[in-house]
Formats: structure tokens, sequence, C-alpha cells
């Protein structure tokens, strides 16, 4: 609907500006022209009143002249100009000196007389220079007012006007398809692109909001695109008729003032933008001959010097962001409009802000900093953080990842891994494997020999120990009751999940083999022998509904 109303819009304006000029052509001889059509005076209380031919200014009248003031002059030069047009014959126009001022003629006879209060002083303006500058402009409205008469000369214009208005008929039609074209493919690849914006399953962003956002911004530049070519055209057929050509001149003069200006813009600004740009691509250089090095490590685990596989990540990072950031400082008195105030409050206003909030997040950076060139964790471990034990999944700057043995995943802060006590219970031995330990307590009517070897008994029957290095007991306590024995081994789980299966299959073991020869676990505290011991014969170890089971 709004570009059949345009299609309608386009034929009128034409209409309007051809028969405006004809009415011009066919105005009988003799008699006066309107003033509120062709000649006006606009009267300015301060600046003076203005004459005006075929929407065109002659000249401005600012003082006043025997009595006269400049409107009463506007006036009367509009009515001897009308005259003396319409009366046709020898319109020459010329200037006379004279003690009062300079006299414009046209064809020997008096239009207007020019004082020396007319001169706009304050632009440096002197009576010869305004008598120059009006004749200039009186044979230019002379000669227009000329082509208004001339009917094959408006013929003329209105044939270059229709054909103008078809040529911009056609690249509507074509702008109108180009914007169909590129909307629907833009549209399509930015869904795409949409569909991929997901963390951990979870869709990061809209997208149907990312889609209305494509949408309007393709609408505007189809709307600025359209509003530049109707106004493009209005300018050249309101140009082509000669009582609306100075209005096609001023669009048209604004237009390119317009366009010129930003071309001086992005002309002066080029140098500055090659500077800036030269910066960009030396950085993207160096950071383009580190690869090579940080990617051999990554993938040979080769140690050159302080940078091994475990550090070379965050390393990788560190060197990328201070490049980037030297760059950006380097090229930031090159880009257009650093020097202007208002660029420099937004630089404080985002100092101020990077000030008041990177506190906490450069204590985090720099914690992460520290384990990870430290190597107190290495993803792949199991450790215990306080009172959260699992295997590290990630190590990143700000955050480590535990997952659980029961499932659970746990995100610590960096800042709190520094400030407690970490248990790492990979490193004591090599590959994947780690250390597991369970303590039990026993009375001391058992032998502590038998304790030990059905303890080590316990631990080889359990699958996913290791018998190399092999299990061992420790003695951590002589109780008052009882002493506490320490079953130490090494496990090699596949993943965090079997940790959990390893130690509970460890401990139905340890039950099963006191059970068999007879000892009773006395854990965690040895308080009295019971009236009968505390066992299990093997006889009752699958009682319904766990028939069948094992460990």
């Amino acid at each position: 609907m709004g570009r059949l109303r345009l299609f309608a819009v386009i034929p009128l304006l034409m209409l309007f500006s051809f028969v405006m000029a004809l009415s011009v052509t066919v105005a009988p001889a003799g008699a006066a022209a309107p003033s509120g059509r062709t000649i006006t005076a606009t009267p300015a209380e301060d600046e003076g009143a203005d004459l005006v031919l075929l929407n065109r200014p002659v000249v401005r009248f600012r003082g006043s002249l025997l009595g006269a003031t400049p409107q009463q002059r506007a006036r009367r030069g509009e009515n001897n100009l009308a005259e003396l047009l319409q009366r046709g014959g020898d319109d020459t126009v010329s200037t006379r000196p004279t003690e009062l001022g300079n006299i414009v003629l046209v064809g020997g006879q008096m239009a207007f007389v020019l004082t020396e209060g007319d001169a706009d002083r304050l632009a440096g303006q002197t009576l010869a220079t305004l008598t120059d500058a009006t004749v200039a402009r009186l044979r230019q409205v002379i000669a227009e007012s000329r082509e208004s008469r001339d009917s094959e000369a408006l013929l003329k214009g209105l044939s270059l006007a229709v054909l103008e208005s078809g040529v911009a008929l056609a690249l509507l039609a074509g702008l109108t398809r180009l914007h169909r074209w590129v909307g629907a493919r833009l549209l399509a690849a930015v869904s795409r692109q949409a569909e991929r914006l997901t963390l951990a399953g979870t869709e990061l962003i809209r997208g149907d909001r990312i889609l209305a956002i494509v949408r309007r911004l393709v609408n505007a530049l189809y709307g600025f695109l359209l509003t530049v070519l109707v106004y493009a055209w209005l300018g050249q057929v309101l140009a082509r008729f000669p009582y609306t050509r100075a209005w096609g001149e001023q669009l048209n003069g604004y237009f390119l003032g317009i366009a010129a200006g930003f071309a001086d813009g992005i002309l002066s600004t080029l140098p500055n933008l090659l500077v800036a740009a030269l910066m960009f691509l030396l950085a993207r250089g160096v950071v383009g001959l580190l690869r090579p090095l940080f990617d051999h490590v990554s993938s040979s685990g080769n140690r050159i010097g302080w940078l091994d596989r475990d550090t070379v990540e965050p390393t990788r990072k560190i060197a990328n962001l201070l490049i980037w950031v030297f760059a950006l400082v380097m090229a930031y008195p090159y880009l257009p409009g650093a020097q202007t105030e208002a660029f420099k409050g937004m630089s404080v206003l985002i100092g101020l802000m990077v000030s008041l909030g990177a506190s906490s997040i450069v204590g985090q950076g720099a914690s992460g900093l520290i384990l990870m060139y430290s190597r107190t964790l290495r993803s792949g471990e199991y450790v215990r953080i306080g009172e959260h034990e699992g295997t590290i999944v990630a190590l990143n700057l700000f955050t480590t990842r535990l997952r659980t043995g029961r499932g659970a995943e746990i995100t610590l802060p960096n800042s709190l891994i520094v400030g407690s006590a970490t248990h790492n219970y990979s490193r004591t031995a090599g590959g994947a494997s780690f250390a597991l330990d369970t303590t039990v307590s026993i009375g001391y009517d058992t032998p502590w020999r038998q304790v030990e070897a059905l303890l080590i008994e316990a631990a080889l029957r359990t699958p996913g120990v290791l018998q190399q290095p092999a299990p061992r007991v420790f003695q951590t306590a002589l109780s008052d009751f009882y002493p506490e024995y320490c079953l130490v081994v090494q496990a090699s789980p596949a993943g965090p999940s079997p940790r959990a299966e390893v130690l509970s299959r460890l401990h139905a073991h340890i039950q099963d083999v006191f059970n068999e020869y007879g000892v009773q676990i006395m854990s965690p505290h040895y308080i009295d022998d019971p009236a009968s011991a505390k066992l299990v014969p093997k006889t009752r170890w699958a009682p319904p509904p766990a028939a069948g089971s094992g460990p």
C-alpha cells in the first residue's frame, strides 16, 4: 500500500510543476503577475525585505531610501519588474551609478535602486559586490522567465521529467526486489546461526528476537535508500521547470552538501583509519607467529622452558589479550572522533566502571593464574577442596568445576581454592590412578596382623583397585578401646563416577571378608562388647529382595 501511494504521488508532483510553469506561460500580456505567485516581498523587521521572482531571491533591501522602508522598496521593485517582464521586448539588465546608489535597469527602464545601506557589512559586502551579485541573479531570473513563456522548452522539460520518473520507478522496483531477496536470505542465515547460540543446551538469545531485530534493520535500510531515491528524483524533476527550478536546486544542493560532507569526512579520516588498521594487522600477524609455538606444545606435550601442556592454553589467551590491548591502545589516537569531548567522556566512564567492578574480577583471575602456573591442579585429577570432593573437569581463569562421583557438578571460585587446603589424590601415583582410603576400628582382642591381612584381601578382591603399588594398612591410632586401621589403595577408574563405585565395592568386600573370618567391625567407635558377636553368616549375605546380588 505504501508503494502504491508513492507511485500516485510521483505523477501528481510532475503535474503540479508543469501546471505552474504553464500558468506563467499563458498569462495575458499587460497583466500584472500576481505577487503571491511570481514576485513576493518578504518583510523582516531586523534584516530587511527580500525581492523574490519565480521563487528565486533577487536582492534583499536592508536600508530605507527617501523615506521608503525596505518593505516598501521591495513592493515597488516587485511592481516595476512585473510591468517590465509582462511588456516584453528588450530585457537587458544594466546599472547606472548615482548619488543615491546604483540604479538597476531592465531594457533601459528603472527596476529598483541599491544603496550603501543594502550591503551586508557583517559579511564584508560592498555596494559594488552587491550590485554585481544582484545583476547576475536578475539575469538568471529573466532568462528563466523567458523560458517559462517558451512552450517548446516546457515540453522538453516535461519529457525529461517523464524519462527521469521512469528511471526512478525502475530503480524503485529493482530496490524492492533486492530488499526482498536480501531480506529472505539474510533472515535465513541469521536463523541458522541463532540455532547455534546455545550453552549446555540452553538458548542464549531467543531466535525470534534476533530475527525481529534483523528484519527491522533491513527495513530501515530499505526505507533509507527509498527516501534517498525519492529525494533525488524530486530534486531533478523540480529543476526541469523554471517556476520550481529554485526548489529543485535547493534540494539538490542540500543533498550534495550532505554527500560532500560525508565524503570529506571519510577522506580526512582515511589516513588515520589506515594507520589504525595497520596496528591491528600487525597485532594479528604477531598472534599468527605465536600460534605454531603454542600448538606444538599443546599437541606434542613437549616442554619449552616453563611452558608445558598445562600452561600453554592460559599463556596463549594472556598473550593474545595483551597483544590486542596493546594494538588498541596504539590505534586509539587514530580512531575517528578519538579527540572529541564525547569520546573522551565515554573513555572516562568506561575506565571508572572497570576500576569499580574489576577488583573481584582481577582477584579471581589472579587466583586462576596461580592455580594454572603453580600446577596445583590439573584437569582429570581427583581432589578434595574443603568439603567438596570430585574430579576436575575444567580449570578456567575464574572458576574450577568438579564432578562428584554421585553425578553432581560443583563450580568453585578460584579465590576460594587458593585460600583452602587442597587434597590431591592423583599425584601420588603415575597415570590416571588416584589414592583411595578408608578407616575401620577393631577391638584389641583381634590380632592386628589378622586385621591387616583381611583389609588387604578385601582390597585385592575389589575391581578397579591396582595391585601395584600394593595396598597398604596403617594403624593411625591406639584409642582407649580399639586401634584404628587405615587402608590405602591405588585405583584407576575411567571417569569420576566409577570412583564412588570403587569405594562402595571396597566397603562391601571389607564387610564380606570380615564376616567370613568371624571378625566383628566396631566402627566408628568401640564402646563395649555385645552379648553376641555382630556377624552375618554367609548363608544370609543375600536375603530377599537382594537374592542373587553381590559386590
